[in-house]
């Protein structure tokens, strides 16, 4: 019985890698998030963490970064958190809530952690905060939609 609940834990484990290896290879052919100057910091199974300088052109007329920006900093994130687990993952829809704006110079972190995953379905949250003081800056809620196996 215990050989049996051993390989069942090294099946689980290896899923989850080969999940990991998914969302790591979406990230890598991700033209959009590399331009914009992220960096994932951790893809692990249903969480990510990226970060994102906010640059010279992602300044609005508010002398703020757009919010635009922010949006895609946790959507990007949310990607990767919902696609860790092999299957491609789209999005379904989002909100976003800002807190707080970001500026010239600063550097956004967005952590996203898949809260539920149901069928073919799913809700994550993303907090972006500010990386020298740990502001929040947005609170991102989304929903996907898992459409295939990897």
């Amino acid at each position: 019985m215990t050989g049996r609940v051993g390989t069942e834990a090294a099946d689980a484990a290896g899923d989850a890698e080969q999940g990991v290896d998914f969302a790591r290879q979406m990230w890598d052919d991700d033209q959009a998030s590399r331009g914009l100057g992220m960096e994932a910091l951790l893809i692990e199974q249903d969480h990510a963490i990226v970060r994102m300088p906010v640059r010279a052109d992602m300044v609005n007329g508010h002398d703020i970064c757009h919010g635009g920006f922010v949006f895609t900093l946790a959507d990007s994130t949310f990607a990767l958190a919902c696609n860790s687990r092999g299957w491609v993952t789209v999005a379904s829809g989002a909100d976003i809530t800002f807190t707080a704006p970001s500026r010239l110079g600063d550097v956004l972190v967005a952590e996203a952690a898949v809260r539920s995953a149901f069928g073919r379905s799913g809700l994550t949250d993303v907090t972006v905060k500010r990386e020298s003081d740990g502001q929040i800056i947005a609170e991102f809620r989304g929903r996907s939609r898992s459409l295939k196996r990897a």
